[in-house]
């Protein structure tokens, strides 16, 4: 009888602490939709708003109005040699404590994040935005369109059009809904997890989601390639395996956002590469192996988006400003310590 209790208490104890994994197992898997549903529930911000960009003629305008804050993430030797004038110089990874402990964002009506090509600043403004900074901006085009001198090594340097005949017009179908990104925070509140992956993402160098064209296009059984275009400039020509993800509205939890897989490095473009890494930065967040097409489609077929027109997004000298440059430092106080 003695024994049969303990087998019994045994059976107990191992059963008690199966239910506990499973139940510890089943809160870390649903993190992602916590997150998701947080995400939609509170602006939407990738399916609405994104991508939030200002031009140069819009910051070199109001250089004097204290309401308008310019951060230029560049390395400081690249500050150091010319920035806009009045623009703070500060690590891309300092951003989120140099938001919540040095500056009160709410007073400044616009606040740009500047990069070399815009890319990187995008991606980092598509954080803050999603942690609730709706007043953060991108400079378009970053520092290229600010002055001929920035552009040379950056965007004039990067266009190409080398890839221009080797798209297709088949369209490709999405796959079935599946499995979701597995999030380990170990939170269970929505703002606990958006803050825990927001530091994982800001702590990411942008360097680690670019992708050159000539890799993807040369290997695209190797990625699964997402054209974040509409369906109109889709059908005229992409990158062969690509599925287009219509913009503002596919990336919803209830339309296409589960389709994309979790098994797969997924590489996604769009114009100019701006806008893609908006949404890399949204699906880096939600836990997706993602990458972004460096400079887009500017970067293999310019002179088709060119041809094309307005509403291609195409780079050209036009873009290019002669704004004034400064050369003094202002170092962002307090970060880096």
């Amino acid at each position: 009888m003695k024994k049969l209790s303990n087998l019994l208490i045994t059976f107990i104890v191992v059963a008690l602490a199966v239910l506990n994994s499973f139940r510890a197992n089943a809160q870390l898997s649903d993190e992602f939709k916590i997150l998701v549903e947080y995400l939609e529930a509170n602006g939407n911000y990738i399916n609405t708003e994104a991508p939030s960009m200002i031009k140069a003629t819009e910051i070199n305008e109001n250089l004097k109005n204290s309401k308008y804050l310019v951060i230029d993430i560049r390395k400081d030797t690249d500050y150091d040699k010319g920035h806009i004038k009045g623009a703070v110089n500060l690590k891309s990874e300092d951003l989120i404590k140099y938001f919540d402990k040095k500056i009160k964002p709410e007073n400044f009506e616009k606040i740009t994040l500047v990069c070399y090509s815009g890319q990187s600043a995008a991606y980092y403004t598509g954080i803050m935005r999603l942690l609730g900074y709706n007043n953060v901006y991108t400079l378009k085009w970053g520092m290229s369109s600010w002055g001929k001198n920035f552009a040379q090594n950056i965007w004039t340097k990067n266009i190409k059009s080398d890839f221009a005949d080797k798209l297709e017009t088949t369209a490709n179908q999405k796959p079935a809904k599946g499995a979701t990104p597995t999030l380990t925070t170990g939170k269970t509140d929505a703002k606990e997890i958006l803050k825990a992956r927001a530091e994982i993402a800001i702590a990411t160098a942008y360097r680690d989601f670019i992708n050159k064209p000539e890799d993807v296009i040369a290997n695209p059984e190797n990625y699964y390639i997402v054209n974040y275009w509409d369906e109109n400039q889709y059908n005229a020509g992409h990158i062969k395996g690509s599925v287009r993800y219509q913009p503002k509205n596919s990336l919803n939890f209830t339309e296409d956002l589960t389709t994309l897989p979790t098994d797969k490095k997924i590489i996604v473009w769009c114009h100019t590469g701006q806008t893609a890494a908006y949404v890399t930065a949204y699906l880096h967040m939600l836990g997706y192996d993602v990458g972004n097409l460096a400079y887009g489609a500017n970067g293999f077929m310019n002179n088709t988006l060119i041809k094309n027109g307005e509403g291609w997004n195409a780079w050209t000298e036009k873009e290019i400003n002669n704004f004034p440059v400064a050369t003094k430092e202002l170092k962002a106080p307090g970060c880096g310590e």
